[in-house]
């Protein structure tokens, strides 16, 4: 009887330990991609900045940072990881091929963006740091809620 309470407590010892760790893995997953949006965040300010300074190389090296950055946006939301504080909704799961759309959308706005740039072409530049402002926006609007889950 007392080995049966043994082998019992270890299971159950076992299993939280494994929901414990699962719960640790996700808020990893959620810190990495807030740290991927912080740094598109920044390279946006840093582009705003840029373009009014006219500091065309700048724009050129934030844009292709951004470039780089909107490859990854998919796989910094695996299936499930929306437990924590997140401003993911739902919808990144449930419309998965608009979401990767998006991505691969800001992806060829901030490409467009670095052309411009190393063009010099103010009025390029002005258009296309719009277009990547706008393919922001809509993402978010679609897919991101206003306020933490938690």
């Amino acid at each position: 009887m007392v080995r049966g309470k043994w082998v019992l407590a270890a299971l159950l010892g076992s299993m939280v330990g494994m929901a414990a760790s699962q719960a640790f893995a996700q808020a990893d997953v959620i810190e990495k991609r807030q740290q991927l949006m912080k740094g598109q965040g920044a390279a946006a300010k840093a582009i705003k900045g840029a373009v009014e300074s006219k500091d065309y190389a700048t724009v050129e090296t934030k844009a292709k940072d951004l470039m780089g950055s909107s490859a990854k946006i998919v796989d910094h939301f695996p299936k499930g990881s929306t437990t924590g504080k997140t401003k993911a909704t739902a919808a990144i799961w449930d419309k998965s091929e608009d979401f990767a759309k998006n991505a691969k959308n800001l992806k060829n706005a901030a490409s467009d963006l670095a052309d411009a740039a190393k063009a010099k072409n103010d009025d390029a530049v002005s258009t296309k740091v719009k277009a990547v402002a706008a393919t922001c926006d809509s993402c978010h609007k679609e897919f991101r809620a206003a306020k933490y889950s938690e």
